[in-house]
């Protein structure tokens, strides 16, 4: 049996570079397969937009989930969140294994500012029962975000069982560091950068990390190991450092 799993989130700015400056999401797919995960949850995912598809060269077909996945994660979820004249965007999971379940919750905390959770439920060979995982992109704001993280733990509350395997992970925009408190007090989560550095990661800027927005939250597994990929070539590529971690079943 497999017991450990190796997993990336990372918020991708819709597959262009800081200051929207470039479209480079033909690189993000080719950084993305050299950290050779097992998941990948990302935010801010292109699904559809038709002005880019007609002015853009070499602009992908496929939404951009299904690009990026390519032969390497077969089977993908997108949660589509916010919508707009020319296309829409949103959270997606990638992964080598099957998703038997997926879902998206809207928690919009208006319509200017539209979020949600996009939950998977995913069978891991050997593995008694569902790997549970779960993107978010919080909001900007303080009071928005306390009131999104009220309905992620309800959530899990009432559909993660206590002994399944949960992953939460993505953009957590926590200024304040208030996620930490909320889901490990309540839900019994730890952090992987805090497990294994002692705080969590410093993702944003890519080009030098200053703040702590991204995070990997976890239940049921052991870190082995976390990492920030931040500077060249990833500071060329988002707006966001990618961040992994090595989780060993417990």
């Amino acid at each position: 049996m497999n017991d450990t799993l190796h997993v990336a989130t990372y918020n991708i700015h819709k597959g262009f570079s800081f200051f929207r400056r470039r479209m480079v999401i033909h690189e993000v797919r080719a950084h993305l397969r050299r950290l050779d995960t097992d998941l990948v949850f990302l935010q801010e995912v292109q699904g559809n937009h038709d002005q880019h598809a007609r002015r853009i060269h070499n602009w992908p077909a496929q939404p951009q989930h299904e690009f990026l996945a390519d032969s390497v994660w077969t089977d993908f979820a997108y949660g589509r969140n916010a919508v707009y004249d020319d296309g829409h965007h949103g959270n997606a999971i990638l992964s080598r294994y099957s998703i038997v379940r997926w879902d998206n919750q809207d928690i919009s905390a208006h319509r200017f500012e539209r979020r949600g959770l996009l939950h998977c439920e995913i069978e891991i060979p050997g593995w008694p029962e569902l790997l549970h995982c779960i993107c978010v992109h919080l909001a900007l704001t303080a009071g928005h975000r306390n009131r999104q993280m009220r309905l992620l733990q309800t959530r899990i509350e009432q559909l993660v069982p206590r002994s399944a395997p949960l992953i939460i992970a993505g953009d957590f925009n926590d200024w304040t560091h208030n996620a930490q408190q909320d889901l490990a007090r309540g839900l019994g989560l730890h952090e992987a950068f805090e497990s294994a550095h002692g705080r969590p990661a410093r993702s944003f800027p890519a080009v030098l990390p200053l703040l702590q927005l991204d995070r990997i939250y976890v239940r049921g597994f052991e870190i082995q190991d976390a990492r920030v990929h931040h500077g060249h070539p990833w500071a060329r590529i988002s707006d966001h450092a990618a961040l992994t971690s090595t989780l060993k079943r417990t």
